[in-house]
């Protein structure tokens, strides 16, 4: 870890309490109507940081949790959060890191080294995809076409606003919530999220 890493690590706790301090309107949507996808997510084939192919359709019958990440980034110490989550709920849940280039460059790394930055400082054990882009754009992945499109989605057009915003969707293929990046993955809205 970079001196400057450690020193977003160590100013990641005080990130979050000004998140609380100043909550901002859409930091969380919800799926309420429960609209249905129009086109599914399941038909998405990713690349694994590897350059694996990587299906999103084995993981019908849990939930998915889509994060985009970035190794020099305030909230960069949510991959100990992340990875705290993934062990606790992994019999239901998936989380997928799709790290991203696209805010400051706060992602520089190739993809060899961002496995291993995760690996090495934050026990990362849930897969990490191929770096992409995630904003709207020629760019954008596949997948994350699909998280901000509502014509794809069936209701949500909520691009990430920074790094660490986290898209869930359910067993069945549907997004029920977008989460931006001042909420944590241990916090009560995406436990609660999860555990339903």
């Amino acid at each position: 870890m970079t001196l400057q890493q450690s020193i977003l690590k160590f100013i990641y706790p005080f990130l979050i309490f000004i998140d609380k301090l100043m909550p901002v309107k859409d930091a969380l949507l919800v799926n309420t109507n429960n609209k249905l996808p129009l086109t599914s997510i399941y038909s998405i084939q990713a690349l694994a940081s590897n350059n694996d192919s990587f299906l999103l359709e084995k993981y019908k019958g849990k939930k998915i949790l889509i994060v985009n990440t970035a190794s020099n980034c305030g909230y960069t110490a949510q991959y100990d959060e992340l990875e705290s989550l993934y062990g606790k709920y992994k019999d239901k849940l998936v989380i997928i890191a799709f790290p991203s280039n696209d805010f400051k460059g706060q992602e520089p790394h190739d993809d060899s080294a961002i496995g291993k930055f995760c690996k090495l400082n934050y026990g990362v054990t849930f897969p990490i995809m191929k770096k992409e882009g995630v904003l709207k754009g020629k760019d954008q992945s596949e997948t994350y076409k699909w998280l901000t499109d509502a014509t794809k989605n069936g209701w949500c057009n909520k691009e990430p606003f920074w790094n660490f915003c986290k898209y869930l969707i359910n067993e069945q293929g549907v997004l029920t919530h977008y989460f931006r990046q001042g909420i944590s993955p241990l916090d009560k809205r995406v436990i609660s999220a999860i555990e339903k």
